[in-house]
Parts: structure tokens; C-alpha cells; sequence
């Protein structure tokens, strides 16, 4: 693996450059002029007579181990001065796991991940969790498309296509007449440049591009927007036409928008800060970049601006944990509502890996790993996708093996999307007498053999989305404290086609179901009569005790008393026999609908013993008040214990 050209060439080498402030040793020259090689063999010389690092040369030295491939060296490190409570980064704890990841067993990864889970963000954890799942176990698209390194590409760095009506825009470092050398990447200043298209995805030329402003300095990572006419890319910040530093030395780019044979205008810049891989979603009107904002979880972060038209309207939004890592995050790009981009996130396969994440409204997805189709173990980004006759046409940059420069660009035709197989859901959790969402629901996939692979839990609206390794089968619950479970079990087949749809996911309430009556928690029922002197159970009665089923459904360990009274006419001899027989039957009939006989503790005729109202023995009264004691009650025996 060779991340010195990958990582560091995309991220600095290629963009920025920031000149050091007073170094201390000759070993701090080396190291920020990026000749990792020898700023090492300087740190070591310096270590070996006896001199004495600050803790920032020895991260620079652990940067220095990292960028060389020497990941032992960095791993320890890194470890070491991690324990000391450095000045380590987030961008630099995860190069720290990286050189974990690649110089040590993965037990004792998972071992140092596990004794510092307190401070890294649950969102970091899952995803890390769940791809790690997924290399393990899932299937992957057995795709069978050949992956083409284009013809176009040079000895220098060939990266970031986009489709540009019948070809392509990239960037390169090729050589340029019109253009300096840049000379900490020993190539020309960053141009675009235009490669026409044929019939199978391969480059016919590569042109310099003449549509969007000249500059003598960076011009990269183009996006073409066909809505709206115009190009977004990234240029070094420059004033009177000479390279703009800040206050430290640093030379930041800049996002540029251009209409086609329009004038040129800035949308993003700050001296401080750079701004990378722009793109512009027509659907949003937002405009998603990555930057390197001080605040952000790592290295470089991607956020998005909301628009009018490609005018920039609002401030940067970050794309949040989910997204964002403490590594870097690069080249977002939206293809049928999954978002794809580049991490160099330490559980990945290589330096830099692309991932995909579903989107659901301004919420996202676990970002899935493509798998080793796409991503090699080194660096691999700048996807993009689009449908083309009868299948997909794509184009990524790698610095892999066998490329003819530091990076190119790969194409691939292909029946469907590439990367691993999963099943994604989403929904809502509602519940079911209103239908309204359910915050702080859980909702869990299992595998079929029991195995949870997944919880989630609602939002604030009840919207929920999940996304786990395919499986021959799974089955879906959905719950809350004093609700009920809602469970599906899905075939293969069933998945298939559930996942193209929304799932909503209905749940009972308990206190829906129940109400006090007569100083007991009662199932809620609307009154309901027998026949006179009868025991029958008719349709109306059924349609009642259906809600007594269902209750014992939906909340399998409630337990149950039945209890029927008749009113005062008639002997209590017979009254009492009539009332006992109708509890029995409406056991039977709960019994025969499905409610297990353990539920029903008991069944009691009481006869006219609790009459409510004045209409006892000997006393006149009209029927209604005599109806007022004809009822059945099915009595919640343990209500006070069911949900501890």
C-alpha cells in the first residue's frame, strides 16, 4: 500500500501547500515540505544524538512513519503518545487506527476500540460494527464487469471525472505549457481537461478544456451541471494573480462557479480553509462539498449549502456522524437517492475506500463499504454513476497497482449497482389508534435464526431506516415501553421487493386498550348485551371480545379474569347460573379465536351479588336502569406488574 500517493496527494499534495513557520530542526523542514522519507531519517538522526522531541515533532514523526508505510513504527507511536494526552487530532487518531489496523491482529483493534468506545461517537462505532459485519458475512453482487483503466489517463495524477454532455471532465497534473510546476507534487499546477466518450465508456482524447476561466495555478475537480448551464470546481485562492496566503503561510482553494460563456465568481473561500469536490444536486438545490473546517469530526468533512440556482444561501451544513469520521471525507456525488463518497475511515479496505449511503429526507443511512470490486487496497474515489443504455456506465480514480500514473481514472459498465448486497428499510413506527409517529421506538432485524442484526430507534417523528447484511430471511419488531410488538417475518422474495417500498409499522398502546371501570383495569369495551335469559354468543358480542383477542395478542402476558353480572329480575339461583354460563361461553369463544387458556385465570358469574345502582330486589325500576347491571368485564389481573 502506498498512501503517500493517495491520502496525502489528494488532500495536500495536489492542493494546498502552507509554508513552515520557524522549524526548529532539519527534520521539521523535511516534514513540512512532505518528504516524509527523509524527515523520518532526520527525527531518528535527531533521536539518535540525543536530542530531545517536543511532542509535535514526534507526531510529526508518527506522521511521517505513517505516510512511509512504516505502520508498526507509526502504530506504536501513535499509541504511545495517544496515552500521554497529546495534541493528537481526530484526523491523527485515525491514522493511529489505520496503523493499527494494518500492522496488528484485528483482536486487538477491536481490543483498543473497546477501552476507548466512551470517547468515540455511537454513529462511529455502528458503522464501524456493520461493515466490519459486512466483510464478514454478507454477499456481494457477483457483477462479473470488467474494470477499464482509460486510455486518456497520463504518468501524472488523472482524477475526479464528471459527466460532461458526450464525454467526461477531469483533473490532472499533466504537463502544462501555461502552467508552473507545482513543486511539492513535481508536476503541473492542477487543469481540467475533456476526454470525448465512446459507445463503451473509453476516452476517444483528453484535451485541455478551454470552456471555464484560465489560471496559472489549481483548477480541479469540476462538476457540470446540465440544469443549470454552469460548471463548479475548486482554484487556488490567488490575489492580483499571484498565489493569496494566510496569516500562517497556508494556500487555501477556493469553490468557483461559472455559467457556460458566463463570467467567473467565487461561491466559497476562505484563506484559511479549503474546499474540495464540488456538487450540485438539482432535486435539493444544495451544493455539497468537502471542506476542512477547524470544527468539523476529522480531517476534511462533507457538507452542503443550500442554493438558489447555485447561489450560495445559506452557511455550511455538516452532513454529521454518520457521514463524517475522524479520517477523511471526500467526492460526495447523489445517484438515485444514495449518496456516495470516499472515506480513508480506518475499517476500510485500503487508503481511501467509497462507500454509499442511502438517503432518507435530511438523514442518511449506515455508509456501506463498496466492497473489493471497486475498492482495492489503496486509494479509490471520485465515483460517479449513471444509467446508460441498458445498464450503468461509472468512473473512479485510483492509485492502485498496474495504473499508468499516480492516479487514474477506471471505468466500468454494468447491469446493476455495484458492492455488496443489503437490505435497506424505512419507514415509520406508528400507533395504530391514530396513526400518528412514535419517537424512541426500537426496531430490530433479526436474522432467521434469531440473531439481532440490527437495532435503531425512531426519531422525534417516528421515522426510522435500517439497513443490514443481505439474508435468506429476516423478521422485523417494532417496540415501546407499554406498546405492543409489531413483527413480520420476510422471505427472500418478500425482501426484494419490500425494500422498494415505505414499511410503516403499527403498535397498540397498552393504555388504548384498557380503562378503569369499577375500581379494576378492564379491557376497553363498548357495552354489549346478551339475549334475554340467553348465553349465546352473537355477532355483536363477538365483535367486541375480537378486542379482547387482539389485546392478548399485542400484549401476550397480560392475564385475564372474565366476570359477568345480570341484573336483580329473576331468582339469584338462576341469575347466578346464567351469568356464570355466559363468562364460560365468552372464555370458549376467546379460546377458540386464539387466546391461550393460561391468560384466562378465571371466569365468574356473579350473578345480581354487585348490582351499581339502586335496582335491587323489590325495587321498581325502568329497564335502562335495570341494563345499567347487565355487563361482562375482562378484568387485567396484573396490570400493576405487566410492564416492570
Amino acid at each position: 500500500m502506498n498512501l503517500k500517493n493517495s491520502i496525502f496527494l489528494l488532500l495536500i499534495f495536489s492542493f494546498g501547500l502552507v509554508f513552515s513557520q520557524n522549524p526548529k530542526s532539519r527534520a521539521d523542514d523535511y516534514f513540512f515540505e512532505y518528504d516524509f522519507e527523509n524527515a523520518v531519517l532526520a527525527y531518528e538522526t535527531d533521536i539518535a544524538d540525543g536530542f530531545l522531541l517536543t511532542p509535535k515533532q514526534r507526531l510529526n514523526l508518527a506522521d511521517s512513519y505513517f505516510r512511509t508505510d512504516s505502520f508498526d513504527k507509526a502504530s506504536n507511536l501513535y499509541v504511545e503518545l495517544f496515552t500521554q494526552d497529546s495534541i493528537m487530532d481526530n484526523l491523527q487518531f485515525n491514522r493511529m487506527l489505520q496503523s493499527l489496523s494494518k500492522s496488528s491482529e484485528d483482536v486487538e483493534l477491536k481490543a483498543f476500540i473497546d477501552n476507548q468506545v466512551n470517547g468515540l461517537t455511537k454513529e462511529l462505532l455502528e458503522n464501524a460494527d456493520f461493515n466490519n459485519k459486512m466483510f464478514a458475512d454478507a454477499v456481494q453482487n457477483e457483477l462479473g464487469f470488467k474494470i477499464f483503466n482509460l486510455s486518456a489517463n497520463s504518468e501524472q495524477s488523472d482524477f475526479s471525472a464528471t459527466f460532461y454532455k458526450e464525454g467526461v471532465l477531469f483533473t490532472s497534473g499533466r504537463p502544462n505549457p501555461r502552467k508552473k510546476d507545482y513543486q511539492p507534487a513535481g508536476e503541473s499546477y492542477l487543469d481540467i481537461y475533456y476526454g470525448e466518450m465512446d459507445e463503451l465508456g473509453f476516452l476517444k482524447s483528453a484535451e485541455l478544456f478551454s470552456g471555464v476561466e484560465k489560471t496559472e495555478y489549481h483548477k480541479a475537480t469540476p462538476y457540470f451541471s446540465e440544469d443549470l448551464g454552469s460548471y463548479f470546481y475548486v482554484l487556488s485562492n490567488t490575489e492580483g494573480g499571484e498565489l493569496a496566503f494566510d496569516e500562517n503561510g497556508k494556500n487555501s482553494l477556493a469553490i468557483g462557479y461559472e455559467k457556460e460563456g458566463g463570467d467567473f465568481q467565487f461561491l466559497l473561500k476562505d484563506l484559511s480553509t479549503s474546499f474540495y469536490y464540488p456538487y450540485y444536486h438539482k432535486e435539493t438545490d444544495r451544493l455539497y462539498f468537502a471542506a476542512d473546517f477547524e470544527n468539523g469530526y476529522g480531517g476534511t468533512d462533507i457538507y452542503f449549502v443550500y442554493t438558489n440556482k447555485g447561489q450560495v444561501m445559506s452557511a455550511p451544513i455538516n452532513l454529521g456522524p454518520r457521514i463524517n469520521s475522524p479520517g477523511n471525507e471526500i467526492s460526495p456525488y447523489i445517484f438515485e437517492n444514495s449518496l456516495y463518497f470516499s472515506s480513508d475511515i480506518f475499517y476500510g479496505i485500503g487508503g481511501m475506500d467509497i462507500y454509499k449511503s442511502n438517503i432518507n429526507g435530511d438523514s442518511f443511512s449506515i455508509p456501506v463499504n463498496l466492497g473489493p470490486q471497486i475498492n482495492s487496497d489503496e486509494d479509490d474515489f471520485g465515483f460517479i454513476i449513471k444509467n446508460y443504455h441498458e445498464g450503468l456506465l461509472g468512473y473512479f480514480s485510483s492509485n492502485r497497482p498496474g495504473g499508468k500514473g499516480k492516479d487514474d481514472i477506471y471505468g466500468f459498465m454494468v447491469d446493476e449497482k455495484p458492492g455488496f448486497q443489503t437490505f435497506a428499510l424505512n419507514g415509520k413506527v406508528v400507533k395504530l389508534s391514530d396513526y400518528s409517529g412514535i419517537s424512541e421506538a426500537t426496531v430490530r432485524a433479526y436474522d432467521e435464526n434469531g440473531q439481532l442484526l440490527q437495532e435503531v430507534v425512531s426519531d422525534v417523528d417516528g421515522n426510522y431506516s435500517l439497513e443490514v447484511p443481505w439474508q435468506n430471511a429476516v423478521r422485523l419488531e417494532a417496540t415501546k415501553s407499554k406498546y405492543s410488538i409489531f413483527s413480520l417475518f420476510l422471505n427472500e422474495d418478500k425482501m426484494k421487493s419490500q425494500q422498494q417500498k415505505i414499511l410503516n409499522m403499527g403498535i397498540a398502546y397498552y393504555d388504548d386498550l384498557v380503562e378503569e371501570q369499577e375500581g379494576q383495569t378492564v379491557v376497553k369495551l363498548n357495552k354489549f348485551y346478551f339475549d334475554k335469559n340467553q348465553t349465546k354468543i352473537t355477532e355483536a358480542i363477538a365483535i367486541e371480545l375480537n378486542k379482547v383477542v387482539d389485546a392478548v395478542q399485542r400484549f401476550p402476558a397480560i392475564q385475564l379474569r372474565i366476570e359477568t353480572h345480570t341484573d336483580s329480575r329473576g331468582s339469584s339461583t338462576t341469575n347466578f347460573k346464567l351469568s356464570q354460563k355466559r363468562s364460560d361461553n365468552i372464555k370458549k369463544y376467546l379460546v377458540q379465536q386464539g387466546v391461550p387458556e393460561s391468560n384466562i385465570l378465571y371466569s365468574v358469574g356473579y350473578g345480581e351479588d354487585k348490582i351499581l345502582n339502586n335496582c335491587k330486589n323489590g325495587v321498581y325500576c325502568i329497564d335502562f336502569l335495570h341494563k345499567e347491571n347487565q355487563r361482562s368485564l375482562i378484568v387485567v389481573l396484573n396490570d400493576n406488574i405487566l410492564f416492570e
